[in-house]
């Protein structure tokens, strides 16, 4: 069984061409990384994959659904960890655990709850609105 099928993808940041018709598969059991120079995609890439960001073309499957048609039921195959701190430097603290929540499938009550929860754990209650 295929955890990730990368097909064709393509990615570009104004005209600078970042990712060019990619393909990959990688199977249950198998051990798979990115190795490479600073600016050869490996992050644009792996930012498509979690759905932070959208491919110009191609399609990428996690666990056999597709990351723009089904990216809550993809995400919860995901487990990712940035090699810097995963927060959103332009955004305040509070809008930083709503987007990262959502990104995790939480939302309404549910969401406002874990926040309040975070918040009061960390000290930052506070603070929420800054960035």
């Amino acid at each position: 069984m295929s955890i990730i099928k990368v097909k064709n993808v393509t990615k570009r940041f104004n005209d600078k061409l970042v990712l060019d018709n990619i393909n990959y598969e990688v199977k249950e059991g198998e051990i798979f990384g990115f190795i490479g120079p600073n600016g050869a995609g490996k992050s644009t890439l792996i930012n498509i994959m979690t759905g932070l960001l959208t491919p110009d073309s191609g399609t990428i499957e996690v666990c056999g659904y597709d990351i723009l048609k089904e990216p809550i039921k993809a995400k919860k195959c995901i487990g990712y960890v940035p090699q810097e701190l995963a927060l959103m430097e332009e955004l305040n603290a509070l809008t930083n655990l709503e987007f990262f929540g959502a990104l995790y499938g939480l939302k309404g009550k549910l969401l406002k709850e874990r926040i309040e929860e975070v918040l009061k754990i960390t000290g930052l209650e506070e603070k929420k609105n800054k960035k």
